[in-house]
């Protein structure tokens, strides 16, 4: 147990959440079902039931430490690592590794975005503590690949080079998002899984391969091997961590390692990453399969298949012949938008920024 270790990445901005999700407030800091807790406070609530909190890592930007600090007030002050720049999930990673190296030279590491949903908690919890007994054991990548449930356009896929029932097998190849050809295609092979972006490994292995497949990054945190854990570590992220490659771990490091496995899990799981796939996990549709989301009041007419939120309590949302569109109100700014257009909320805040500047953005 002293040797497990958790670091849950929350620094992003969740843009495709426009506008609940805001630079100043981001979709992780939020509670969409209306359960008490955020996105990022689920995450920790599950992990820190296998992993001592004094082991549980975030990294996030510096301008949300405060948010994590006020949300998480349990967390010890120096398990948040504050990033001066977004640079993408593979310096993120190296960074979290030298730090804990430098805390624990054994440590075996589960990495995890902020904002998954996970309905099978236990089985998703007994898959992680045998993940971290595989990675104790193995100098392995290990990452998680979740069973299709569908043609899903919006998952990156792994293809398994075995189609036996061992629990961690060999990985053939990382697929980006496809088609919604090759995604029913994927969907109806057994060699095919959703990438979860779900991570195992010991810190030895990560930072080896780190070195390995993006020497740029590595170079970058070895500068400071001495600095990790003491009053000096800040000043020197804060100096070097701009200097550092914009790259993801999967295209830096898993799709090009010999070491990386696949564990093949299935504890009903979804990358809450669009308003779309917030409505695909909710259960509280209506008959004509209409989804109610935060605290809002709607009265609906021959309309269906609608996400609707709403932040403000107090007022009521009357739709009449609306069917299968994103209806999400939230400070100063109202989004309607067919479901199948969100993919252009980026174009919108693009859009809205260039004419109105930061106001609602």
């Amino acid at each position: 147990m002293k040797d497990n270790y958790c670091v849950i990445m929350g620094g992003g901005v969740g843009s495709r959440f426009w506008p609940f999700s805001k630079e100043n407030y981001p979709k992780q800091f939020l509670d969409f079902f209306g359960e008490g807790r955020s996105l990022l406070q689920k995450t920790f609530d599950r992990f820190a039931r296998i992993i001592p909190v004094e082991n549980i890592i975030i990294v996030t930007n510096a301008k949300y430490v405060d948010l994590i600090r006020e949300q998480i007030p349990e967390l010890p002050a120096g398990n948040i690592l504050a990033e001066p720049i977004r640079r993408n999930t593979a310096p993120c990673i190296a960074y979290a590794a030298y730090h804990i190296r430098n805390r624990n030279p054994n440590a075996n590491i589960v990495v995890a975005p902020s904002d998954h949903l996970i309905r099978k908690e236990e089985l998703f919890l007994d898959n992680v503590n045998s993940g971290l007994k595989f990675v104790k054991d193995n100098p392995a990548l290990v990452t998680l690949g979740i069973k299709t449930r569908r043609a899903e356009t919006g998952y990156g896929y792994i293809q398994s080079s075995d189609l036996g029932k061992e629990a961690f097998v060999k990985v053939k190849t990382f697929i980006e998002k496809p088609n919604e050809q090759m995604a029913q295609i994927f969907h109806n092979s057994e060699e095919f899984f959703w990438n979860s972006g779900l991570f195992l490994w010991n810190v030895n292995a990560i930072i080896a391969a780190i070195a390995k497949h993006c020497p740029a990054v590595n170079s970058i945190f070895e500068k400071g091997a001495e600095l990790y854990n003491t009053p000096q570590e800040a000043d020197f992220i804060n100096t070097q961590y701009p200097y550092c490659e914009n790259i993801s771990i999967d295209y830096g490091v898993m799709e090009k390692a010999d070491n990386v496995y696949m564990m093949r899990v299935d504890f009903d799981w979804a990358d809450l990453g669009t308003w779309g796939s917030l409505y695909d996990m909710a259960e509280n549709r209506d008959e004509a399969g209409n989804v109610r989301l935060k605290n809002g009041t709607a009265m609906i007419y021959d309309a269906s298949a609608n996400l609707i939120a709403v932040e403000n309590s107090d007022k009521l949302v009357i739709i009449e012949g609306l069917d299968e569109h994103i209806v999400a109100e939230s400070g100063n700014v109202l989004l309607i938008c067919k479901k199948k257009s969100e993919s252009r909320i980026k174009e919108f805040i693009a859009n809205a920024q260039l004419k109105f500047g930061k106001k609602y953005i």
